[in-house]
């Protein structure tokens, strides 16, 4: 009895106890959560107000040590000795643009075949033996030049000097070679140009700039023959029009010793010279335009997932080595240049209707293609090509509080400094120079030429030369028919079917 009046007290006691513990419980859970929904306010006024970008660390750029060679051939060495790599560019002097448009595509392939054979070397011998000295080798070809490069240690630089010499003095252009990159590349070729970004960047080297795809049409890679190839190749890849860049931990005494050896040997060819097809100072879009848009081109691809929206506009007198090249880049960076820029602002975070928006200058020597890309879902289409030419349009009139200028100034600075951490970027940034023979010097005034922008010099080159480009809109037409010609009701809409595509047709109107 004594032990059942026990057990009970016990379990009386026990009860007890677990209501006060759950008493605890529940104050816990109720002070727990108050704790969690603190940290997450607090997380979201930190994310609405970032902390403000710290000042611009410095880049000192050694200097770049110069010589030419007896054949002409300029020689540019860059010592960094952070880490036991090398980066070597030859660069040629010519690229898509020294092309004819009836041979589009004709820089690109011929850079291509490069490390497709030499007269010692196949494609595989190549490709085996420079991996096995751990390094790579690659080719190619852009608007303004062409590249071969390679990225070695430096202890195994001379042996893929060596390979890298062959690669550009001895191809070979073996036919067998020529019929697979061909039938690679138009390959390629179809299935891009049923993607609406490509498409629309496709239409719009030739319709808003007055250009040739540099990757050339299905019809121009057609017609390319070996002849070709090698005419091309003979004409441009010269000692007189390349430059041997040298970056890493290399000294400018070995540089000039491996660069007489395997390239001092190179001699200059005369050739027929090719068609040029870039139009220098053409008249396409120069007039200034107090409209906001010029042109509205679609490019109707039926059944089209999203729509690629773009505008673009050939932007004379604006070529990489003038005056303009730092405020304009300021712009992009302000406009359309990163997560935070005006663009991606409006038309992702705010209004949701993509993933991504951006802007960009193409540099030309004597002019520049400025050009915006979004895509979208098709039934938002014309409204978001409404927002893009918003945004332009506040350029030209709104002055740019320093809150928002001085961030998107350290990101090109901080883009440019990081870029130039590495052999490959910093050869690629002197590359860049002496493509269009500006001074190497030029590397150690980046920063401070981006720190002095304005805004008034942002806002006066906006007002001058974005004005009056054309609107590209590439997607499923009749999803968007009706809004396009609500949201501009005045502007005559011009309507290309995608699988009717034909970029000589653009040519007549261009030349009004």
């Amino acid at each position: 009895m004594r032990n059942k009046k026990f057990l009970t007290q016990r379990c009386k006691d026990a009860k007890k106890q677990k209501k006060k513990s759950f008493k605890f419980f529940g104050i816990f859970q109720l002070c727990g959560f108050a704790i969690i929904l603190l940290t997450f306010t607090f997380s979201i006024f930190a994310q609405e107000q970032p902390p403000a970008p710290s000042a611009p660390k410095s880049v000192n750029i050694p200097a770049v040590k110069e010589r030419k060679l007896p054949n002409g051939l300029t020689v540019a060495v860059i010592e960094r000795k952070s880490v036991p790599i090398v980066t070597v560019q030859l660069l040629i002097k010519s690229g898509a643009a020294t092309e004819s448009a009836d041979k589009a595509g004709l820089a690109d392939m011929t850079a291509s075949l490069l490390t497709k054979g030499t007269k010692t070397r196949t494609a595989t011998e190549i490709a085996e033996q420079i991996e096995f000295l751990g390094g790579s080798i690659n080719t190619g070809a852009g608007w303004n030049n062409s590249i071969i490069s390679i990225n070695i240690m430096s202890d195994k630089l001379e042996q893929a000097l060596a390979i890298m010499s062959d690669v550009a003095l001895n191809p070979m252009f073996k036919q067998e070679e020529i019929d697979l990159l061909k039938s690679q590349t138009l390959d390629g070729l179809t299935y891009n140009l049923k993607q609406p970004g490509f498409l629309a960047n496709y239409v719009a080297a030739k319709y808003s700039f007055d250009e040739h795809p540099a990757g050339g049409t299905p019809e121009t890679l057609k017609n390319i023959t070996g002849e070709n190839i090698t005419t091309f190749y003979k004409m441009n890849y010269q000692p007189t029009k390349a430059v041997l860049i040298f970056t890493g931990e290399i000294t400018d005494a070995k540089a000039a010793a491996l660069a007489k050896k395997y390239f001092g040997f190179w001699s200059n060819q005369s050739a027929a010279k090719t068609n040029d097809s870039d139009r220098k100072n053409g008249n396409l879009n120069s007039a200034n335009s107090s409209n906001l848009v010029r042109r509205i081109l679609v490019v109707d691809l039926p059944n089209a997932g999203q729509a690629s929206v773009n505008y673009g506009k050939n932007v004379v007198s604006n070529g990489r080595g003038g005056k303009s090249y730092y405020p304009s880049s300021v712009l992009n960076s302000l406009l359309g240049g990163g997560y935070s820029s005006r663009l991606n602002q409006e038309i992702r975070i705010k209004q949701g209707l993509s993933y991504g928006a951006g802007s960009s200058f193409a540099w030309r020597s004597d002019k520049s293609n400025f050009g915006t890309r979004t895509q979208t879902k098709n039934e938002s289409a014309a409204h978001v090509a409404e927002l893009v030419l918003a945004e332009i349009k506040r350029l030209t009139e709104d002055s740019i509080a320093d809150s928002e200028l001085s961030p998107r100034k350290s990101v090109l600075t901080g883009s440019f400094g990081r870029n130039l951490e590495t052999t490959q970027g910093l050869a690629a940034a002197v590359a860049d120079l002496y493509s269009f023979d500006l001074p190497a010097s030029e590397l150690n005034s980046y920063m401070k030429s981006v720190e002095t922008v304005k805004d008034s010099q942002i806002r006066d080159f906006a007002k001058t030369n974005l004005l009056g480009g054309d609107i590209i809109i590439v997607g499923d037409y009749a999803k968007f028919k009706d809004d396009l010609a609500k949201r501009f009701p005045n502007m005559k809409i011009e309507i290309v079917k995608a699988a009717e595509l034909d970029l000589k047709k653009f040519d007549q109107a261009n030349n009004q």
